[in-house]
């Protein structure tokens, strides 16, 4: 804790505040200190009961993500309430657990927003990597009817999932693309000049073409 207090920007941390984390480390140097602690699980748990944002960070890259029972990973994501924390979360330990797919459904179907778009974070690396079983109408049938309205975390992460089936679902492709012109989620988020927007149409547009000139 005293080796992180001495890695402390304030023009970091004012930076990370303004997309609501409360820790000013700079990201590069926390890996490069993971790095050299390497796989440490029981100072893992520790250093995410201080509570500190930057602290927990360090855990989730020093963890062993197979480790953590279902109901441990359950406490610790609505502990989570920094994006940063929450994200790397999802996706450097629970997309790595055994209990993945159990949390999936249970998540899904939370009331808590931040918690159901944990559940749609891990239902979209579903659908790009092992989608068989899914009910892809299904979830674009929930996206349709809930997504307009949804919290920001939640939409954002619905609004991921809506992409991904059109990227990556030739024959849901028309439907997903429609959807997202109706709803016209993120239609004006600011993206940077090189970046692709999140608009999902125009995601699913940018990404198609790249695999076409492969």
């Amino acid at each position: 804790m005293a080796e992180l207090a001495t890695l402390e920007d304030p023009k970091a941390r004012q930076v990370n505040e303004r997309h609501g984390d409360d820790h000013g480390v700079n990201l590069g140097k926390l890996r490069a200190l993971a790095k050299r602690l390497k796989t440490q699980q029981d100072l893992a748990c520790q250093l995410w009961q201080t509570g500190d944002t930057a602290a927990r960070l360090l855990a989730i890259l020093v963890c062993r993500p197979k480790a953590f029972a279902r109901d441990e990973l359950d406490v610790m994501l609505r502990e989570a309430r920094t994006p940063k924390v929450h994200d790397w979360l999802v996706n450097n330990v629970v997309k790595k657990n055994p209990h993945a797919e159990q949390l999936r459904v249970a998540w899904s179907a939370d009331p808590d927003p931040v918690v159901a778009g944990a559940g749609w974070a891990l239902t979209t690396e579903r659908v790009a990597r092992r989608p068989e079983d899914l009910d892809l109408a299904g979830l674009l049938d929930v996206i349709e009817a809930e997504m307009k309205d949804a919290p920001d975390r939640l939409q954002w992460a619905m609004n991921n999932c809506l992409a991904q089936i059109g990227i990556d679902h030739a024959e849901h492709r028309a439907r997903a693309i429609d959807i997202g012109e109706r709803l016209a989620v993120l239609k004006d988020y600011p993206t940077s000049p090189g970046c692709t927007s999140p608009y999902a149409p125009t995601w699913i547009a940018e990404m198609v073409r790249r695999q076409q000139d492969r």
